[in-house]
């Protein structure tokens, strides 16, 4: 029996292609597939080519893949596009009303709609539905699917699918999987929810693709987690409102991509030398300046590393797939809150925007952990010369409290000092100290994760999105993976550990420069090949396979 489907479904901007291809992968989930989804749209509202790459499989899947089962053309140019990727077996459905094509199965999408005087996005529930009989599924598992999904129009839409769905023949049956469905979220929703769980109070940001759908996610259910959301007007009162916010108590989150993260990092220092701490999500595309606003790539790893100006450290963390989002916002809030730090949350497009099962079993690994509070039994310095260096907070409001937070150096009242060399060097002491301990507490924490063949002695370094498509190829070829989740503060024993028995190092990044190798090199790790995207588009399992089989 087959237990990997690849579906595409594509058409113009404003055909709805996108809802379509969830509402398709909700139909192989709600069969016990897991799920993976791949997002492709231009810069457009209206016209070029958008398209949603469905795999479902009976394993987990963090990616889509080259070959293609089923090919659902809303439009022409979706078949030109697609058509060499289809596999073999493959089966082209097309809406017949506009194209006109000797192979496949056409479906009259658009005059069943029009006779049923429904509007014209509504061709895609048709092509949803008749693309269901063709698979065999049930089509009380359609309805119940669509009932869920659309909640404008649902009885109309529905005499549009059972129509369509009596129109073709049924041609192959997608058995079910004896398992249980699992939510179905994007990295973007699975970090709002992590960041939730440990306590987010505040979420600020500026529409930037591709993290704006944590801005439209928390906005759209700000009611239901009792949290306040708000769009400003650019990324520096975005930094500077968070900073504001986390200063008077708030757990605060701000998100943003590379250009908008470039206009936070005066802010960023700000936050270092105030000791504020504030979660900043960037969520990587293309670059340099607009780049290519709608697609992936890997190319802020440096700039976060080395942002703002003057001596600090601060969290860096890459989670590689959904899970990692729920788990790992969660954990950079309690972090940044434990050690009054600004700290980085590094995602791209493809984790940002792609949809994933979430294993139910994470959602307890995350609550809210508090930070260190003054008790109120002598005078309150903010900027308190700690054994560790975290200094107990309190917050303007409370009673004998004088909090203040300066951009200036400082003693530990948070007076500002200038001509004090001593004081100066204490309070840079101070911060180093607390820096330490964040390099102690990551050393705890699984920093750096293996997969396939533990045993191996050819490794493939990789982290962020990268996972998931070099995960299925390292298991297929029984080579081992090594995983950074946490790039800041450098995990280099985790690593080393990991490295050891092995004779071929091999760096798989989504960036022109080699970043992570960069860095690797700095620890006196050198990878001997590496294997570089960087045309805007996530790696695919074959393409990484097929690089593999020439190095090694």
């Amino acid at each position: 029996m087959k237990n990997d489907y690849s579906i595409l479904m594509g058409g113009e901007a404003g055909q709805g292609s996108r809802k379509a291809g969830l509402v398709i992968a909700k139909l192989f989930n709600k069969l016990g597939y897991r799920i993976f989804i791949y997002d492709d749209y231009q810069s457009l509202i209206r016209g070029g080519h958008n398209f949603s790459q469905i795999r479902a499989s009976e394993k987990e899947v963090l990616s889509h893949r080259e070959k293609i089962d089923f090919l659902l053309a809303l439009d022409e140019n979706t078949i030109k596009k697609h058509k060499d990727n289809l596999d073999e077996q493959g089966i082209i459905i097309f809406n017949s009303d506009r194209i006109q094509l000797s192979q496949g199965i056409g479906l009259p999408i658009e005059k069943i709609t029009k006779e049923l005087e429904g509007i014209p996005i509504m061709a895609n529930t048709a092509l949803i539905a008749g693309f269901g009989k063709i698979v065999g599924i049930d089509w009380d598992i359609i309805e119940d699917v669509l009932k869920k999904e659309i909640k404008k129009g649902i009885d109309l839409n529905l005499k549009i699918a059972k129509k369509a769905y009596q129109a073709p023949e049924n041609q192959i049956k997608i058995e079910k999987v004896k398992q249980e469905p699992l939510p179905l979220l994007t990295g973007n929703e699975a970090i709002a929810l992590g960041a939730i769980q440990a306590g987010l109070d505040m979420y600020f940001a500026y529409p930037m693709t591709p993290a704006s759908g944590i801005l439209h996610y928390l906005a759209e259910h700000q009611k239901d987690f009792n949290i306040a959301v708000s769009q400003l007007e650019n990324e520096i009162s975005v930094i500077n409102t968070g900073i504001g916010a986390a200063y008077v108590g708030a757990r605060t989150m701000v998100g943003t991509s590379g250009g908008g993260f470039a206009l936070m990092t005066e802010a960023l220092s700000l936050a270092a030398q105030s000791e504020t701490p504030i979660v900043i999500i960037e969520s990587q595309r293309p670059g340099p300046a607009t780049g290519v606003p709608t697609y992936t790539g890997q190319g802020d790893l440096l700039f976060t590393l080395f942002a703002g100006h003057g001596d600090f450290l601060r969290f860096v963390i890459a989670p590689g797939d959904a899970d990692e989002c729920f788990f790992w916002a969660g954990k950079i809030l309690n972090l940044s809150w434990k050690y009054q730090t600004p700290s980085i949350l590094l995602i791209d497009k493809q984790i940002s925007e792609s949809t994933f099962c979430l294993d139910r079993n994470v959602l307890d690994k995350v609550k809210y952990e508090q930070g260190l509070l003054w008790d109120g039994k002598e005078d309150y310095k903010r900027y308190k010369d700690t054994k560790d260096g975290i200094s107990p907070l309190a917050f303007p409001g409370q009673k004998n409290v004088i909090s203040k937070a300066t951009s200036y150096e400082h003693d530990e009242f948070g007076i500002t000092v200038e001509e004090d060399e001593q004081v100066i060097k204490a309070m840079q002491d101070k911060r180093l100290r607390k820096f330490q301990k964040m390099t102690e507490e990551m050393e705890k924490m699984e920093a750096v994760k293996i997969y396939g063949n533990k045993n191996s002695d050819k490794a493939i370094i990789v982290w962020g999105s990268t996972k998931g498509p070099a995960k299925e190829v390292a298991e297929k070829l029984a080579l081992k993976m090594i995983q950074i989740v946490i790039i800041q503060p450098f995990p280099e024993k985790q690593i080393k550990d990991a490295l050891k028995g092995t004779q071929k190092i091999i760096s798989i990044e989504a960036n022109a420069l080699g970043q992570m190798e960069k860095v690797l090199n700095c620890y006196g790790i050198k990878p001997d090949n590496r294997i570089l995207k960087y045309d805007s588009r996530p790696f695919l399992p074959e393409e990484i396979e097929e690089e593999l089989n020439k190095i090694l």
